[in-house]
């Protein structure tokens, strides 16, 4: 018996062999076409190939959705990706379409060397690649772990096509000695008290079984549930997809909608650039204001909003955020700038609660990718605050504004940012100190627990060469350890700087991403001695090397003579294998921008890179 074929389905297949009449779809399986020169062979020999999975012509003629399978052994935080393609899958083919599941790259944060954001780049281009090239309708990108989100949301932005992200969500917080502990807030915290020898090996073992007693993300407010509230305040998926746990039911729930609103989306052809406007990023950086989130969803939105080639209005910059911050407070009480955990913000209404209390702050006119804009959705969802402990009030902040400050001045002149709200000593957000300067990583591992290090509380210790050249991929080294002397006496918080990143899961006095890093000849960074005195005023949004102009002037012109004495020994070759290095790496040097530009490729970018 022959297979029972769907009449719509024999026409088109009939089309697709009829010579006289040109391919001319621009969807479905027909989109995309490989070239070979001839559109109807390439539509023979794909449907030829894909039959050998089994798929009929009734199949084959409804909207195709692609999955992005990030599944590996090495991600724990995406160790539910199986589960979720199949409820997504279920969503997809209960409204009509046709699920195809495909893989990328897949990141981790402690699994990627040297960083992960050395590779958030290159999986964002390959995001970019896999949409475009393949003949998806929509695009389902599953992500969680902090660099997969955003490089997901960068290369679908760039593919422009439609494109839904779903979230893998937080994992759930462990206990240690009836205390609870979660990944990793509490990861940093403890290991800085080991360090301080103020608990010893047999206890941080036991907390080692317990920081991430299941899989997802970290279950604070880090970088991950940063990213994850940013989307649901772009509009990009459901508001209850930011905090769901990673092994609920309700994370499979929002999988099957996610798969059900994606033939919606696809039909409608929803692509990030229509639905993205400078209104959603605006509302996006209000919730990272709100909930304290992490200093490094700078960098990644100005990342994405790099990617948009037609936002409207005044350009997004540093500036838009410390703007922004000044008249938003910190109302989510999460670590690391409050007490609880990612669990706590989604039962006390997560995201949809949070919107409703900053209303009076949003563009409601913003467009979501349903197709209804912000204002709608929320007034289809019922505000009842019933716990203004995690989720408070305007009228009762955490914090009454700026979590995040940009700060400017004769050491960053392009700017540097800070989570204010998370300092441990807020004294320190106002202080003048001399600095214990540290030429690299290297060099910090080896010297700062040295019982010789001319170091006090007062000090100013000051990291360089971290930033996306000088080693590559900007690591999260900014967290510059209390060196062991102090914190046997008992210091927990230091004045801290450099042009690297840091956790959005860890705390301190910090400052961050001082833009030009210091491997650019010019940086003033770059010149920083021992015992300089630097001045950080985060009021008045002051970084300051308290050094004057003409001697900061002859500091660079003789740093610059000595790299290029360093470059004049080399012989012709060495020079021109320094700047050709292969491979990755020499790519990602020659081609990352700054911080404050997000760090991506020129190439990369809406304008493309800068004529020389």
């Amino acid at each position: 018996m022959g297979d029972v074929e769907n009449p719509e389905a024999t026409r088109l297949a009939s089309a697709d062999y009829d010579l006289s009449r040109p391919i001319q779809s621009s969807s479905g399986l027909r989109q995309g076409l490989t070239s070979y020169g001839d559109a109807h062979f390439s539509v023979f020999l794909r449907k030829a190939f894909i039959k050998a999975l089994g798929y009929s012509e009734d199949a084959l003629n409804r909207p195709i959705i692609g999955i992005i399978n990030t599944y590996s052994s090495f991600n724990p935080c995406h160790a539910n990706v199986p589960q979720l393609v199949a409820a997504v899958t279920r969503g997809v083919q209960l409204s009509g379409g046709l699920a195809m599941e495909f893989p990328t790259i897949s990141l981790h944060e402690s699994f990627s060397y040297p960083t992960s954001m050395f590779l958030r780049n290159l999986m964002s281009m390959d995001t970019e690649e896999m949409i475009r090239a393949q003949p998806v309708d929509a695009c389902i990108m599953i992500g969680g772990c902090d660099k997969t989100v955003p490089a997901q949301l960068m290369g679908g932005i760039s593919a422009n096509k439609p494109v839904l992200p779903l979230i893998t969500g937080p994992m759930m917080p462990g206990s240690h000695r009836g205390q609870r502990i979660g990944a990793c807030t509490d990861c940093r915290s403890n290991w800085a008290a080991y360090r301080a020898a103020e608990i010893d090996i047999e206890a941080i073992t036991a907390i080692n079984e317990e920081l991430a007693p299941t899989a997802g993300t970290c279950g604070v407010m880090g970088t991950a549930s940063t990213m994850a509230c940013i989307l649901a305040a772009l509009g990009m998926m459901p508001l209850h997809g930011a905090s769901a746990p990673a092994v609920s039911s309700s994370r499979l729930r929002i999988a099957e909608e996610t798969g059900a609103t994606a033939v919606a989306v696809a039909k409608a052809k929803r692509t990030p650039v229509t639905i993205l406007t400078t209104e959603s990023f605006l509302n996006a950086i209000t919730v990272l204001q709100a909930i304290g989130g992490s200093t490094n969803a700078i960098v990644h939105l100005m990342a994405i909003i790099k990617r948009h080639p037609s936002l409207e209005g005044e350009p997004i910059t540093l500036r838009t955020f410390d703007e922004i911050g000044r008249k938003t407070p910190l109302l989510v009480d999460l670590k690391p700038s409050g007490d609880n955990y990612m669990t706590d913000f989604h039962n006390a209404g997560a995201m949809s609660t949070l919107l409703h209390t900053l209303r009076p702050l949003l563009h409601l006119s913003a467009q979501t990718i349903t197709g209804q804009t912000l204002g709608e959705v929320l007034d289809s969802s019922p505000f009842r605050p019933f716990s203004q402990q995690i989720i408070r009030s305007l009228s009762n902040p955490i914090y009454s504004c700026s979590s995040l400050v940009v700060l400017y001045g004769n050491l960053a002149p392009n700017g540097a940012v800070s989570k204010a709200s998370a300092s441990k000593d807020r004294s320190l957000l106002s202080h003048c100190g001399p600095a214990i300067t540290f030429e690299n990583s290297a060099d910090m591992a080896c010297r700062i627990d040295s019982p010789d290090l001319a170091v006090n509380r007062d000090s100013v210790l000051v990291l360089k060469s971290i930033g996306p050249i000088g080693n590559p991929g900007m690591p999260e080294a900014g967290l510059i350890p209390i060196p062991r002397k102090l914190a046997a006496l008992g210091v927990k918080d230091m004045l801290r700087l450099s042009d690297g990143r840091m956790s959005g899961t860890a705390g301190g006095t910090i400052v961050l991403h001082i833009s030009p890093e210091s491997a650019i000849p010019e940086s003033p960074l770059g010149i920083v001695q021992d015992g300089d005195l630097i001045r950080c005023d985060v009021d008045n949004r002051v970084l300051q090397l308290e050094v004057d102009d003409a001697e900061i002037r002859r500091r660079i012109s003789e740093r610059k003579r000595q790299l290029n004495e360093i470059s004049n020994k080399r012989s012709r070759a060495d020079i021109e294998g320094q700047s050709s290095k292969r491979g990755y790496r020499g790519l990602y040097k020659r081609s990352v921008n700054q911080a404050h530009e997000g760090a991506d490729f020129d190439f990369l970018t809406a304008v493309g890179p800068k004529e020389i």
